[in-house]
């Protein structure tokens, strides 16, 4: 088995490519904050379902939900018994120029980034240190 066949691994380098491509589109919207009519983009969340259940690599995926075991306790996210919801639909303001870069948000955006991919390549040098420990080799 090659090294690049092992699940996580494969997936964490997929997480760090990612990271890398987020990084770029969330500099080209700083970049162009003063552009007229640009509008801010980022990427789509990974998703891992699919390559997991594809892989074939153990029993497919099943939803896990809360449970409210007594009345006094909070609901989770999504069960609550109120009439209001919480909304994020990333509505940002718009400049008369016409640009939706607000750079708070990107800058929180990128520094966010940063901390995911600092975190997946520690998880990676790690699974790696794992694998040598496990050969022998240190």
């Amino acid at each position: 088995m090659a090294i690049t066949d092992i699940p996580i691994l494969s997936m964490l380098r997929t997480r760090m490519q990612w990271a890398q491509e987020r990084q770029r589109v969330l500099a080209e919207n700083v970049a162009n904050a003063d552009t007229p009519k640009f509008r801010a983009l980022d990427l789509a969340p990974l998703k891992f379902e699919t390559q997991q259940q594809s892989a074939g690599s153990g029993p497919p995926l099943t939803s896990v939900s809360l449970v409210r075991t007594e009345s006094g306790h909070l609901a989770g996210i999504g069960q609550s018994d109120s009439p209001f919801r919480s909304k994020n639909d990333g509505g940002y303001e718009i400049r008369p120029t016409g640009n939706s870069v607000n750079l708070e948000q990107e800058m929180m955006k990128v520094a966010a980034n940063q901390m995911d991919y600092q975190a997946v390549t520690a998880l990676y040098t790690r699974s790696l240190g794992l694998l040598k420990t496990a050969l022998g080799k240190f």
